[in-house]
C-alpha cells in the first residue's frame, strides 16, 4: 500500500519550468559580462594614463606577456591646460599580479588589421608596487604607438613624387658608366689601406691632436690685435702678385733654372769665403760714413709709421679669425672626435677584407650590373596602364623522383621496374635528363675560392645527378653589358635583354 505525502519538486511542471527559466538568466548574465570580469571576483584595480586610447573601447584586453590578465573597464577623456588631450584607463586586473612594479611601462597595441586594440604591460623589476586604485603616471607609457594610417600616411603623393624622380635621376646618372664604377671599385680597396694609418695616426694619444688646435687657437689669439695690418699685408701682397703677373714666364724661367743655381752656390761659396771675409772688412770701415747718412732718417721714420697704420687694420682680420679658431678648439677637445677617429679606423678596418673579396664578383665578373640589367628587363615592355612582367614557365620533367612534386629522395634519373623497359621521352627526347641540378654557391674570385666566374656559365652535365660546384674551371669571362641605342643614335629608355646563354637548371 503506497504512502500519500507532500508533493516533490521533480512532480510540479511549474517548479521545474522557473528553475530552468531562472538557470538561463543567470548564464546569459555571465555570459553577457564575461569581458568584465565575473561577480563576487575580487580585482586589482589601477588607472593609467595613456596619450591616445583612439580605438581603444570598453571590455578590451590587459595583458602581461601576452597572457590576458584583466580588462578595460572605464575609458575617459582628459584635457590639459595647453589644450592637449590624454586618457585615463579604469583597468581592472587579476589579484595575481598584485602588486605591479611602479617601473612598469604600458603601451596601447593593436590586435588585428581590423582595428582592434589591447592594453600591454610590461613588467618592471622595481621593489616598490602600485596599491589598489593607484594611477600609472602618462611618464610610464612608452613608447608613443604608431597607427598603421600614420605610417601609410609617410608614403604621400611628394614622398612617392620624389622617389620616383630620385630613382629616374639615379638610373641616368649610372646608364653608361659601368667601366667608371669599376675603376672605382677596385681602387676602393687601396684607398680604405691606406686611410687605416692615417685614421690610426690621428686617433693615436702621442699625435695630440688636440694640442695641436690648442696651438692654433693660442696662435689667433696671440694675432688677433695686428688683424687689421696683416689685411693690409695680404691686400699688398695681392697688388704685388698683381704687378708680378705681368712677368710670370720670366718668373717660371727662374724658378725653374733655381736649382742649377743653388748647386753652383754650394760649389762657389766655399770659394768665395776669402772675397767675403775682405769685404767684411770694407764695410767695417765704411761705418764712420754710413753714420754721415743720418739725414735719411726722417724719410726712414715715415715709411715705419705708414707700417704701423697697416698693421692697425689687420686687428679686424683677426676678430675674425678668433671664433673660427674657437670653434676648432672645441672641435679638438669634444671627446667625440676621438670617438668619430676611432669609429672611422674600424670601419676601414671591417670594410677592406668586405670590398676586397667583393670587388672582383664586379670588376671580374659584371654581376651586379647584369643583375641590374635583368632587373630593369623583368619590367621593360607595357602600355599606359603599367608594365608587364616577362617569365616563363618551366615544366618539371616526368619520371619517379621528379623535381615538380613530393618525392622520397632527389630526382636522380628515371627508375624501371625489373623486366620493364624504359619508354622513351616524348618528342626523342633522352630519359635520363631527370637529374637533380643545383649549385647554390658558385664560385666567385677572392676569399681563397676557385678563381672562376661560375655563375652563367655551368654546363648542363647530362645523365648525371650534381650538387655543388661542377667540376673543371669555367673561365673569368661573363656577359658584358652593352649600350643599345635605336635608329636615331639616341639612349632608349629600357634596351631588351640579351639571350641568356648560362648553364643551371
Amino acid at each position: 500500500m503506497k504512502r500519500r505525502g507532500a508533493s516533490s519538486i521533480a512532480a510540479n511542471p511549474v517548479l521545474i519550468g522557473a528553475a530552468t527559466t531562472l538557470v538561463v538568466i543567470v548564464a546569459v548574465f555571465l555570459a553577457y559580462n564575461a569581458n568584465n570580469g565575473l561577480p563576487f571576483v575580487p580585482t586589482y584595480d589601477l588607472r593609467a594614463t595613456v596619450p591616445n586610447a583612439q580605438n581603444l573601447v570598453r571590455g578590451n584586453e590587459v595583458r602581461i606577456g601576452g597572457t590576458r590578465v584583466g580588462v578595460v573597464n572605464e575609458i575617459t577623456p582628459k584635457k590639459r591646460r595647453d589644450g592637449t588631450t590624454y586618457a585615463t584607463l579604469d583597468l581592472k586586473l587579476e589579484t595575481i599580479v598584485k602588486p605591479l612594479p611602479t617601473d612598469s611601462t604600458i603601451l596601447v597595441r593593436p590586435r588585428s588589421a581590423l582595428g582592434l586594440k589591447y592594453v600591454e604591460i610590461t613588467k618592471g623589476q622595481g621593489r616598490d608596487g602600485f596599491e589598489a586604485g593607484d594611477t600609472i603616471p602618462l611618464a610610464r607609457a612608452t613608447p608613443e604607438p604608431v597607427e598603421i594610417d600614420e605610417f601609410f600616411s609617410t608614403f604621400d603623393e611628394p614622398t612617392r613624387a620624389a622617389s620616383r624622380t630620385n630613382l629616374n635621376e639615379f638610373g641616368g646618372a649610372l646608364a653608361g658608366r659601368g667601366r667608371s664604377l669599376n675603376g672605382a671599385l677596385g681602387a676602393l680597396p687601396g684607398l680604405l689601406r691606406n686611410l687605416q694609418p692615417v685614421a690610426e695616426n690621428l686617433s693615436d694619444p702621442r699625435t695630440d691632436l688636440e694640442g695641436f688646435f690648442q696651438g692654433l687657437g693660442q696662435a689667433a689669439a696671440e694675432v688677433a690685435p695686428v688683424a687689421e695690418e696683416q689685411a693690409s699685408l695680404f691686400r699688398n701682397l695681392d697688388t704685388t702678385f698683381g704687378a708680378l703677373a705681368d712677368v710670370a714666364p720670366q718668373l717660371q724661367d727662374t724658378i725653374s733654372t733655381g736649382p742649377e743655381a743653388l748647386q753652383a752656390g754650394i760649389e762657389g761659396f766655399p770659394v768665395q769665403r776669402p772675397f767675403l771675409r775682405n769685404s767684411e772688412g770694407l764695410f767695417r770701415e765704411l761705418r764712420p760714413g754710413i753714420r754721415a747718412i743720418r739725414n735719411a732718417a726722417p724719410d726712414l721714420s715715415s715709411a715705419f709709421a705708414l707700417g704701423r697704420g697697416s698693421l692697425r687694420r689687420s686687428v679686424a682680420l683677426n676678430r675674425e679669425l678668433s671664433p673660427t679658431f674657437r670653434a676648432i678648439q672645441a672641435f679638438a677637445e669634444d671627446p667625440m672626435s676621438s670617438l668619430g677617429l676611432n669609429g672611422l679606423r674600424n670601419a676601414t678596418g671591417i670594410l677592406r677584407p668586405i670590398t676586397r673579396d667583393l670587388a672582383p664578383v664586379q670588376t671580374v665578373c659584371n654581376y651586379l650590373t647584369l643583375w641590374f640589367r635583368n632587373v630593369a628587363s623583368h619590367l621593360s615592355e607595357g602600355d599606359a596602364q603599367g608594365t608587364w612582367q616577362r617569365f616563363i614557365i618551366i615544366a618539371a620533367p616526368s619520371g619517379p623522383n621528379n623535381e615538380g612534386g613530393p618525392s622520397n629522395g632527389p630526382a636522380s634519373g628515371p627508375v624501371t621496374a625489373p623486366r620493364q623497359a624504359v619508354v622513351p621521352a616524348p618528342g626523342g627526347g633522352d630519359t635520363e635528363g631527370n637529374f637533380l641540378h643545383q649549385n647554390p654557391y658558385p664560385n666567385t674570385p677572392g676569399a681563397g675560392r676557385t678563381n672562376e666566374c661560375e655563375s652563367g656559365n655551368e654546363p648542363w652535365l647530362k645523365g648525371r645527378k650534381v650538387l655543388g660546384n661542377v667540376p673543371g674551371n669555367q673561365g673569368l669571362s661573363t656577359e658584358k653589358t652593352k649600350i643599345i641605342r635605336d635608329s636615331e643614335g639616341s639612349l632608349p629608355s629600357q634596351a631588351p635583354p640579351p639571350d641568356y646563354a648560362g648553364g643551371g637548371d
